[in-house]
């Protein structure tokens, strides 16, 4: 589905990331030029080789940030074929890329964002910022903003018919706070809700909780160049899976 270009303002991911390759990039051009006078041409090339490496990686991680997400996201939502009456729910929404995108789909559906408004996640990050985004976009009447922690939502059981995240779980540092974000998803969808997880790292350990927890249709798939966060390394896996039908199916 061809959808109209953003009007909403929607910052840099991880700000500090795309600063810090902009300054090795940077650095690296400069000590090429200290050692190739000093040590000789040699060492000066391969300085500048990894400068090449780290401007390539800042290209990309714009990239992704600025363009390859809001691709990539248009075209999982396209899959998801919302029917336009669903409860969505976006772990991590920040400034709305992936949340405002949702709430286009849907007619007499909700788009339920939830954050801890973090600019060390997002430049600009503040619940403000997204409703300003959703007004541009045109859905405010469809989305409802929240303040809370993934490992403890806000909500009560089977409130959502779709769960998204984009990039956001892996902010949680420890493994079992972030098996309980997966944990916390899983309960606020309805029996056979969908769950659609984007993140850069512990796709396996997500692929594994859900598994444990009786999710059906548990896959992983890589995203592709589009959001390779500076190079291949740090690409983007999806995650994708069905509550069971019966509840108590799932684990404890």
């Amino acid at each position: 589905m061809t959808r109209a270009a953003r009007r909403g303002s929607y910052g840099v991911d991880a700000p500090y990331v795309l600063f810090g390759l902009a300054c090795g990039a940077v650095g690296l051009v400069f000590a090429g030029i200290g050692v190739g006078i000093g040590f000789g041409a040699p060492l000066a090339a391969v300085c500048y080789v990894l400068a090449a490496v780290m401007a390539v990686g800042f290209a990309l991680y714009l990239n992704a940030t600025r363009r390859g997400k809001f691709q990539v996201w248009s075209e999982i939502l396209d899959e998801v074929a919302l029917r336009g009456d669903e409860r969505l729910l976006d772990l991590g929404c920040g400034r709305g890329a992936v949340l405002l995108m949702a709430a286009e789909r849907l007619t007499t559906g909700r788009a339920v964002g939830v954050d801890l408004w973090r600019t060390v996640d997002q430049s600009g990050n503040a619940m403000d910022v997204t409703e300003r985004n959703s007004v541009a976009e045109g859905v405010r009447d469809r989305v409802e903003l929240r303040t809370g922690d993934m490992t403890e939502l806000p909500f009560g059981d089977g409130e959502f018919d779709v769960v998204v995240s984009n990039v956001a779980v892996h902010n949680i540092k420890s493994a079992e706070g972030r098996a309980r974000a997966i944990d916390e998803a899983v309960r606020v969808l309805r029996p056979g809700g969908r769950l659609f997880i984007a993140d850069i790292v512990a796709a396996a350990d997500y692929r594994r909780r859900l598994t444990e927890l009786g999710a059906a249709d548990v896959e992983t798939r890589p995203l592709g160049w589009r959001m390779w966060w500076g190079g291949p390394w740090m690409g983007t896996r999806l995650v994708t899976a069905a509550k069971a039908d019966d509840p108590g199916a799932s684990a404890p």
